[in-house]
């Protein structure tokens, strides 16, 4: 053999080696911090039972008006996400937050995330809380489930708000995810590696916080006098939603709801809300990536009856940025729009 060919061969398995001495701690530290970070994920909210699992869901404030809050895709903890608009938000209403299967703190299941089934589910769990009148209010994917629920469900949707929520026929949706290997790379501990370099995207959400003791930014986006400048997420929020993040992040359950994105888009296709439910819809004002974002919710908005869109300066998750704004811009509009029960 000659040398050279020697040589390529002898650096091809010291790479190959390290890699797999790499992938095997990657893998240990992994497995050794999920069973930790287990221990240390702290309870919240309640559960109610779902085609025999437990769903997370948590209940919060008081009024005549109820608001039912859903997740965009993927979001680790709905609760803790959404925790500085349910702050300001329950000051005058009772807010719902519901927790999907494979979020949050709600049990894993192997039925398929098809629209339908993920609607079924969200309904139940409001009958079993006996909610049965609401407001919907959903960020991201949420507006694609917000659709079929309104229209299963039109006696019990008094209106729905758009918090940057999706479109039926939004480009790049027919995108075909490789479950498998984002599977393969969590086992993998790749997927924390990735997460801990990438960090949580937070830092830059500042609001109003007085100082909340257990850190659940209960004064976030407070309309108080008391309040001062500082962090939305206080750092053991942030630590929990990143413990829940590696949980729940690409587990089977979440990689299936993927895998099932492009499908759900093209049943939604041409799809509408009822023309007489009233909107709001909060959207990202500036999109570089897609400059048909704002038209796309102009339009959605103008096929109803009484649609209206807020554009807001920000980024995807306007909740973490933008509660206040959100919160008082509903009040304003729920007090002209919405008759009272």
């Amino acid at each position: 053999m000659k040398k050279p060919v020697k040589r390529l061969l002898l650096s091809v398995t010291a790479v190959g080696a390290v890699l797999a001495v790499g992938l095997a701690t990657t893998t240990v530290v992994n497995a050794v911090a999920t069973g930790r970070e287990k221990d240390r994920i702290e309870s919240y909210g309640q559960t109610v039972t779902v085609d025999g699992r437990q769903m997370n869901v948590q209940v919060t404030g008081d009024g005549p008006l109820d608001v039912v809050l859903l997740p965009g895709f993927g979001t680790a903890s709905p609760v803790l996400d959404f925790g500085p608009l349910v702050t300001d938000l329950a000051e005058d209403h009772r807010v719902v937050v519901v927790e999907p299967f494979g979020y949050g703190l709600s049990d894993g299941t192997d039925v398929p995330r098809t629209t339908e089934n993920i609607v079924s589910e969200v309904h139940e769990a409001l009958q079993a809380l006996d909610v049965d009148r609401y407001v919907l209010m959903g960020h991201s994917i949420a507006g694609l489930y917000g659709i079929e629920y309104a229209t299963r469900y039109p006696d019990e949707v008094t209106a729905f708000v758009g918090i940057d929520s999706s479109v039926p026929g939004q480009p790049g949706m027919d995108t075909q995810f490789p479950t498998g290997l984002m599977g393969a790379a969590k086992s993998l501990g790749l997927v924390r590696v990735l997460s801990a370099i990438a960090g949580d995207g937070l830092d830059g959400a500042q609001g109003t916080d007085g100082g909340d003791g257990d850190g659940t930014t209960a004064s976030a986006g407070s309309r108080g006098s008391d309040a001062t400048d500082g962090p939305v997420y206080s750092d053991h929020v942030r630590e929990q939603m990143r413990m829940l993040s590696n949980k729940n992040s690409l587990s089977p359950t979440y990689r299936d709801e993927m895998a099932h994105i492009p499908a759900n888009f093209e049943r939604a296709l041409g799809s509408t809300f009822p023309a007489d439910l009233p909107l709001l819809l909060f959207v990202v004002a500036h999109n570089e990536k897609n400059p048909d974002w704002l038209p796309l919710h102009e339009q959605q908005a103008a096929e109803a009856d009484d649609g209206t869109v807020v554009p807001l300066d920000g980024e995807h998750y306007l909740h973490h940025t933008h509660a206040p704004e959100i919160a008082e811009a509903f009040r304003t509009w729920e007090a002209s729009h919405l008759a009272a029960d």
